[in-house]
């Protein structure tokens, strides 16, 4: 139950924060700031350095059903590349994985554990594999590499199949991936760029809106 509660309300919040930094402690004011800004769903990749200790300090802050909604995020965990990476990550308080790839073992303990798994694809051949292997929703990436249209050329042998794309997503652009069917959008360097360019981190808060305001009037 907790698994679909999660998937459910990552696809209700509809935009994921991918989360990159120099160090973990940069990573954790990015997310708090990301969050206060509106976006509720964190993915914390693994290319920061010691970021299971960002995913650690997020997760003992923030629950995805916490009452008060300041505390209430979901943090989850990105560029897992092989199963014992997401099993470090799922201890250290991950409640999602994200990966760059289609790994049947990481998407086998993901599934053991009852942890949504969300895999890179970008082909129909690895969209069908991820979904023999009981995934709920894939990753389409690099999103920069295909045009919105692609939701809907996927959907018409897999309807049932739910794209996340992620890369190249901005606020223009964000409009036409929801419209276009995606479950929900991973927002990358976009989101944090300009702030650790300056050192203002209150900018990440500010563009979080932008996004959530461009998320919800798509999806009316």
């Amino acid at each position: 139950m907790k698994k679909l509660c999660i998937i459910n309300r990552i696809h209700e919040e509809g935009v994921v924060a991918v989360l990159r930094g120099e160090n973990w402690q940069q990573v954790v004011q990015l997310s708090e700031e990301a969050i206060v800004g509106g976006i509720k769903v964190i993915e914390i990749t693994m290319t920061v350095p010691h970021a299971l200790k960002a995913i650690e300090e997020l997760a003992n802050r923030y629950s995805w059903n916490h009452p008060d909604s300041s505390q209430n995020a979901i943090i989850g965990v990105g560029t897992v590349l092989d199963p014992e990476t997401a099993r470090q990550a799922m201890l250290s308080g991950a409640e999602f994985v994200v990966s760059p790839t289609l790994n049947p073992d990481t998407i086998m303990l993901c599934n053991r554990y009852r942890v949504p798994i969300m895999p890179g694809v970008m082909t129909i051949h690895d969209i069908q594999s991820a979904l023999d292997l009981g995934v709920d929703v894939v990753k389409l990436f690099p999103g920069s590499q295909f045009r919105p249209g692609m939701i809907k050329d996927i959907k018409g042998p897999l309807p049932h199949a739910n794209v996340m794309p992620t890369g190249g997503v901005n606020v223009e652009n964000l409009g036409d991936w929801i419209k276009a069917g995606a479950f929900a959008v991973g927002i990358g360097s976009d989101l944090t760029k300009e702030a650790i360019e300056t050192g203002n981190y209150t900018l990440v808060r500010a563009k979080a809106d932008q996004y959530v305001k461009a998320f919800k009037q798509a999806r009316k």
